[in-house]
Formats: C-alpha cells, structure tokens, sequence
C-alpha cells in the first residue's frame, strides 16, 4: 500500500514517555513549596503539553507574574530530581525503528524545554531516531502552528502527508491549525472525551493500539 504520510511528528510527554503523572506531581510540589493552592490533579494534567511558563500560569491561577521565575525553579527542582526514573510506553523503540526503515521522517513536537528534551532523548536513547525536534522554548508553544510549519517547511512536506501524533487537545489543535491530520492517544495526559471532541482520526487506548494503527494506515 502506497504511503499515506511522509512526516510523523510526535509530542513527546505522555505520548512516548510515561511522564504525566510525574508531571502533576511536581507540578504540586511546586505549587505547596510556594505555599499557593495546589491544582486539582484534573487541573495539572490538562495544561500537559503546553510551554512551561503557560503551563503553570494556567494550573496555578493564583501565582503572580514575579513569582513565575521561582515557580519554574521548583517545579525542574523536583522533575529532574527524579526524571532518570521514567520509562517510554512500552514498544516505543521498537515502533520508532520500523518508522524510520520505512522511509518516513520522524520529527517531536513538545512543550519540554530544548535542555529538557535533550536530557530525555539522551536518556531514553531515542534521538538517533528523529530527524528534527521543536521545542517551547524555542517556538511558539501549542497549540499555535509554528512548530509543525517549522517542520513541514524544513522537509519540504506538505500539510496533507503530515500527522502529529500526541496525548493532549493542546496536540490536536495545533494539527488543526497547521491543516494537518491528528491522531491522539488517550494513555497520556487527557481523557479520551476530551480528545475524541477535537476529531482526530483515531483515539486509541494503549501504545500497542498505536503501533498497529500506524502499521495499517501510514
């Protein structure tokens, strides 16, 4: 069957990496070490994907702006004091090494800083399967476009053979935005009510669900 998309961009927390819950938590931590009002976890794990700063704006209303600096602080504080204990969902590699030996081009797309997503893709081993990464703190965070028309625009691929491929509406609406297909996983950061709302092409349960369905439809 011929190719249906030559570029797969993928959001990297709660969509590669099994990251949301530590995400919340520390998130919370930070919040308490302010003394502010933790978020509800709902709360937390919705602002998942987007650039830190809007992240934590958004889940922690009640910090003020000269506080954000020292808001950021705690929560790398307590991420990366326990970040080397994360784990890709299972079959991640594996799915990223038949991707690659098909030909297509594999990209991320992620809310992370460009420092953090370096320590991860370090971490994981995963880099030598990307080709490029976009980076909140270097682009416009989701779910504005910028991020996939960077990546469309350095390939030379167009938004009709694009996918992006994430855990949070934040992913799917940049999809929508940049004109491009959106295929969500609800094992990450949101429900999958709130995924299905924004018509991807599928929403699927488990990372092996993801790997069949990008075998059968890319």
């Amino acid at each position: 069957m011929a190719s249906r998309f030559d570029l797969l961009v993928f959001d990297w927390d709660g969509t590669l990496m099994d990251s949301a819950a530590a995400i919340v938590r520390s998130i919370l931590a930070a919040a308490k070490d302010l003394g502010l009002p933790e978020p509800k976890e709902e709360r937390a794990r919705y602002v998942i994907g987007l650039g830190l700063t809007d992240a934590l704006s958004h889940a922690v209303p009640e910090l003020k702006a000269e506080d954000y600096p020292r808001m950021v602080e705690r929560y790398r504080h307590h991420y990366l004091s326990r970040d080397t204990e994360l784990t890709l969902f299972p079959g991640v590699d594996e799915m990223l090494t038949w991707l690659g030996a098909s030909g297509r081009m594999l990209a991320v797309a992620t809310g992370k800083s460009r420092v953090g997503l370096q320590r991860a893709l370090a971490h994981s081993g995963l880099e030598r399967h990307f080709h490029a990464t976009r980076c909140a703190d270097e682009c416009f965070s989701k779910p504005h476009p910028a991020m996939l028309h960077e990546l469309m625009e350095e390939f030379g691929v167009s938004p009709g053979r694009t996918l992006m491929i994430g855990d949070t509406t934040h992913d799917m609406q940049m999809a929508k935005n940049a004109g491009t297909a959106g295929l969500a996983v609800s094992f990450g950061a949101h429900p999958v009510e709130l995924l299905v709302a924004e018509e991807p092409l599928a929403c699927l349960d488990s990372p092996q669900a993801l790997d069949a369905w990008l075998r059968e439809n890319v």
